[in-house]
């Protein structure tokens, strides 16, 4: 019998970075800049803290925090 893995929920301290595709069609994508940095769908970036169904992400750069949706973030594994 094969069980499903099932994916870990994603919290505060998790390494993520964003799916592109999850993104892309997102009614967040509508309301943001066009052309993302690579650096945000290469991750690392970290989870400060989770409200609801939104991550707030801090990026290993000298660029603000920004806040995402869960559905839009995959862990980073190395």
């Amino acid at each position: 019998m094969t069980e499903s893995i099932q994916k870990k929920p994603l919290k505060k301290g998790s390494l993520v970075f964003v799916d592109r595709d999850k993104y892309v069609k997102s009614i967040e994508a509508l309301a943001s800049d066009d052309d993302l940095p690579n650096y945000v769908f290469e991750g690392p970036g970290e989870i400060l803290s989770v409200k609801e169904e939104y991550a707030q992400i801090r990026w290993r750069r000298p660029v603000p925090d920004v806040w995402l949706k869960l559905d839009q973030l995959e862990e980073y594994i190395q």
